[in-house]
């Protein structure tokens, strides 16, 4: 099935490694692609090897990305990572593939949206399909069967907390 993890709230990459958790519980194994995101320092990043059976491939760079005008390295490796996860898709290399940050990947059409969509539809019931980040577009949300939206009702971020190493990343 394909689930979608979107909204202005804190928590959506959170989800989807809370099923690559219990996924693993049972043996499946979890692929992971985060778009734009680079850090070795992420919290995902420093923890998937303690996981069994999970692969996580950071295919954006460490740096910021203008979604209005995207640099062409962020946009051909938003490419390069979407042609990987599409290849792990079709192969079935996991049980659980993660998708992590498509969604605005998508709504900043650093990829074509209908490209994406019309694969994700012809593919979501092969396995199982996350995808994660702000502003799911419509289409996405059309085509998945399950859909959460997180939003934000108050965050500590805006009494001048900074990101919490192995809490927030």
């Amino acid at each position: 099935m394909l689930q979608v993890y979107t909204g202005t709230g804190k928590g959506k990459t959170t989800a989807a490694l809370g099923v690559a958790l219990r996924g693993a519980g049972y043996g499946l194994k979890t692929m992971m692609f985060s778009f734009l995101k680079d850090d070795p320092n992420y919290g995902e990043a420093r923890a998937f090897r303690f996981l069994p059976d999970f692969e996580l491939y950071q295919v954006g760079r460490d740096a910021f990305v203008n979604f209005h005008n995207p640099d062409p390295v962020d946009l051909k490796m938003c490419r390069d990572g979407w042609e990987k996860a599409k290849q792990a898709i079709l192969e079935r290399k996991a049980d659980i593939i993660i998708l992590d940050e498509l969604n605005i990947v998508l709504c900043t059409k650093m990829l074509p949206l209908e490209e994406v969509i019309e694969f994700l539809k012809q593919n979501k019931s092969a396995l199982e399909i996350i995808t994660t980040g702000r502003g799911a577009p419509d289409e996405l949300i059309k085509i998945a069967d399950l859909v959460t939206d997180m939003n934000e009702v108050k965050h500590y971020f805006h009494k001048g907390i900074a990101s919490r190493n192995g809490i927030d990343h």
